[in-house]
C-alpha cells in the first residue's frame, strides 16, 4: 500500500496542472495575447501565461479586454482571448462577447467560476455564467472534467473561427483550474477548414436570374471582407460593369476610388447609394448579413430579385426573399458565376459616377470649410489626408461614425472599423490598442465623441503602460449627439443628452499620454500628422458643431432620382 502511495505521488507530481494545460492549448491554437484582469479564482491560469509565450495584457476595465480580444480576432481571422474572474469580472465581458458576436468576429471569453462543490447553491460571486453567456455566443460551456481541456479547448475555437465566426464563452471552475488530469495529455491537432466550391447548379440557376436583369447591383459585406473577395468583386464588377455598394461593415473591401463603386449603404436616412438600389431589379449580395442593417433599406416593396452569396443560408426577412443562394467561398462563386454568362453581356453602371460626385462634394465642403468648430466633413476629409491607403480607423457609435460609415473613403478592408451588429459605444480605443498589437506596421487612430470616450478612457493607461502607440481624437460637443439628432428628427426637439468633461488634455497627461486642444479649422490636420508619426499615446480633443446633422438629413430628404 505505502509504494502505490509512492508510485501515485510521483505520476500525479509529472502531470501538469489544468491552468498550465490549458496556456498550453491556447499556444497550440496561435494565441498571442490574453486580454483581462485576474481575480483570486484564476490566479494559477495567470501565472501559467508567464514564460508561455503569450502576453497578458493587462487592463483596467474587464469590458475593454473583451473589446481587445474582438478587434483582435476581427483583424487576424484568429480568435482573441480574453479573459476576468468569476461574478463581476466576468459579467464584464458581456458586452464585448455580444459585440464580438453580433459583428460576427471570432472571439474566446475565458472566466473563472466557484468550485464545483459550490456552485449548485447559493454562493459568493456565483451566478450561472454559462447560462448568462449562452444568447450572446455560439457555445457557451463548463469545463467540469480536468480531461476535458484539450477538447473543449479545441472546440472553442473551432466553433469561434468557422463561418461563421462569433463568439464562444467557456467558465473554469477554481478547483478545475488547479486539479490534474489523470495523465499527461496534449493539445489536439488543429484541422484547417477549407473554402468550399459553389454549386455549379446554383451557379447556373443565379446565372439566368443576372442574365435576364437589367440593372443588378452588388452589396458587399462583413463575409466579403472575412473571406477575402476583394480581387474577385472588382474582377465581377470590370466584366460585367455593375455598380458595387458596401455595408458600413463591409467597408474597404471594394475600393471607394474604383469607378463602379457606390460607397456605403446603411445610414438612417435614404443616402445618395440608395438611389442606385431603388433602380436595381436584381441585388447580388455577396457576404452580406441582415444584422449589419434593415434590408427594408434597399428593398421596400419586397420585388427585387436577391442573389444571395455566402458561406452559409440567408436569415429569413421579408424583405430579403432570396431568388437563388450560392453557398460556398465567395470569391470562387463570383468567378464561376461571372463564367457562366453570356459572352460580352454588361450592363449601365451610369449612375455610380453621379453619387461619386455627391460624396466628393461633401468632401470638398469639408475641406474649404474653416468655421470653428469644425463642422464633421472637414474632420473626416482630414483624418482621411491624414492617414495613408492601409492604416486603421476605428470609428465608435455615435454621430460621428454615421458621417464616417458615409463619407470615409475607405479603400482596403478592415481599415475603417466600426461596431454595427451591436452598434456599441465605448469600443473604439481598447479596440484601437488590439489593432495596433494585431497589425503593429499599421498607424491606429480611434475616433470617438466625448460621450463613448468617457466609458472607456481608463485604458489610456493600458496603452501608455504596454507601449502601444496610437492616436484617440476626441470629438468634443459635449453631449449624446446622435441621440439629439434622432431625437430632432422624430420629435423636433431634444432632452438629457448633455453633459459636460473635464479638461481632455490634463486627463490625458495624467496617464502619462500627449494632450493637445483643437482650436482652430486648420490645426487639426497638422496635429494628426503629427501625432500619428509620433511614437507615443496621444489624445486629440477636437470641438465639433453638429448642427451639419440636420442639414445632411434636410438634404437627403429633398434629394430625387434617379441619377
Amino acid at each position: 500500500m505505502g509504494i502505490e502511495g509512492a508510485t501515485g505521488s510521483r505520476n500525479s507530481a509529472a502531470v501538469e496542472d489544468v491552468a498550465h494545460l490549458l496556456v498550453r492549448c491556447l499556444r497550440a491554437e496561435g494565441v498571442e495575447y490574453v486580454f483581462g484582469i485576474p481575480g483570486e479564482e484564476n490566479i494559477r491560469f495567470v501565472d501559467a501565461l508567464n514564460g508561455s509565450g503569450i502576453r497578458y495584457i493587462l487592463v483596467r476595465h474587464e469590458q475593454a479586454a473583451s473589446f481587445m480580444a474582438e478587434i483582435y480576432g476581427r483583424l487576424t481571422g484568429r480568435a482573441g482571448v480574453c479573459s476576468a474572474t468569476l461574478g463581476p469580472g466576468a459579467i464584464n465581458l458581456l458586452l464585448g462577447t455580444a459585440d464580438a458576436m453580433t459583428n460576427s468576429a471570432p472571439m474566446v471569453a475565458l472566466a473563472a467560476q466557484g468550485s464545483l462543490r459550490r456552485i449548485h447553491k447559493e454562493s459568493h460571486q456565483v451566478i450561472d455564467l454559462v447560462s448568462m453567456f449562452a444568447p450572446v455566443t455560439q457555445w457557451s460551456a463548463r469545463i467540469e472534467c480536468p480531461d476535458a481541456v484539450p477538447e473543449m479547448t479545441r472546440k472553442a475555437f473551432k466553433i469561434a473561427q468557422s463561418e461563421r465566426p462569433g463568439a464562444v464563452f467557456l467558465a473554469v471552475p477554481e478547483d478545475i483550474e488547479a486539479d490534474r488530469p489523470a495523465e499527461p495529455l496534449a493539445p489536439l491537432q488543429i484541422d484547417t477548414v477549407h473554402a468550399d466550391a459553389p454549386s455549379l447548379t446554383q451557379i447556373a440557376r443565379a446565372a439566368e436570374v443576372l442574365t435576364a436583369a437589367r440593372h443588378p447591383i452588388v452589396l458587399a459585406g462583413h463575409g466579403a471582407a472575412r473571406a477575402g473577395a476583394s480581387a474577385a468583386l472588382a474582377r465581377f464588377a470590370e466584366q460585367l460593369n455593375v455598380p458595387v455598394a458596401t455595408t458600413f461593415h463591409g467597408k474597404g473591401v471594394f475600393p471607394d476610388d474604383h469607378l463602379n463603386a457606390l460607397g456605403a449603404v446603411g445610414f438612417m436616412r435614404h443616402d445618395y447609394g440608395n438611389f442606385g438600389f431603388d433602380t436595381a431589379d436584381v441585388l447580388i449580395c455577396v457576404g452580406y448579413e441582415i444584422q449589419e442593417f434593415d434590408p427594408a433599406k434597399i428593398n421596400p416593396n419586397s420585388d427585387k430579385r436577391i442573389l444571395h452569396v455566402h458561406r452559409f443560408p440567408a436569415e429569413v426577412d421579408a424583405h430579403y426573399p432570396v431568388t437563388v443562394g450560392v453557398e460556398g467561398d465567395p470569391s470562387q462563386a463570383l468567378d464561376a458565376l461571372a463564367a457562366a454568362l453570356p459572352e460580352g453581356l454588361t450592363f449601365d453602371s451610369g449612375g455610380s459616377a453621379k453619387i461619386r460626385t455627391l460624396l466628393d462634394e461633401e468632401l470638398r465642403y469639408g475641406r474649404d470649410n474653416d468655421a470653428f468648430p469644425l463642422v464633421p466633413q472637414r474632420v473626416v476629409h482630414d483624418v482621411r489626408t491624414a492617414l495613408d491607403r492601409q492604416d486603421i480607423v476605428l470609428a465608435d457609435t455615435g454621430a460621428g461614425k454615421m458621417w464616417m460609415s458615409r463619407l470615409y473613403p475607405t479603400y482596403e478592408p478592415d481599415t475603417c472599423l466600426v461596431s454595427n451588429g451591436l452598434s456599441t459605444m465605448g469600443f473604439a480605443l481598447p479596440g484601437a490598442i488590439a489593432a495596433k498589437l494585431a497589425r503593429p506596421d499599421r498607424r491606429v487612430l480611434a475616433m470617438m465623441g466625448d460621450g463613448s470616450f468617457l466609458m472607456n478612457s481608463q485604458e489610456l493607461e493600458t496603452a501608455v503602460r504596454e507601449r502601444v502607440p496610437l492616436v484617440v481624437l476626441v470629438l468634443v460637443d459635449q453631449e449624446y449627439g446622435l441621440i439629439t439628432w434622432k431625437m430632432e428628427l422624430e420629435l423636433a426637439r431634444h432632452s438629457h443628452t448633455r453633459f459636460t468633461n473635464p479638461d481632455l488634455v490634463t486627463y490625458a497627461e495624467s496617464f502619462g499620454a500627449r494632450g493637445y486642444t483643437i482650436e482652430t479649422a486648420d490645426q487639426l490636420l497638422p496635429v494628426l500628422r503629427r501625432t500619428l508619426d509620433d511614437d507615443a499615446v496621444s489624445v486629440i480633443a477636437c470641438p465639433v458643431d453638429y448642427t451639419e446633422n440636420l442639414r445632411l438629413t434636410d438634404k437627403l430628404g429633398s434629394l430625387h432620382g434617379p441619377f
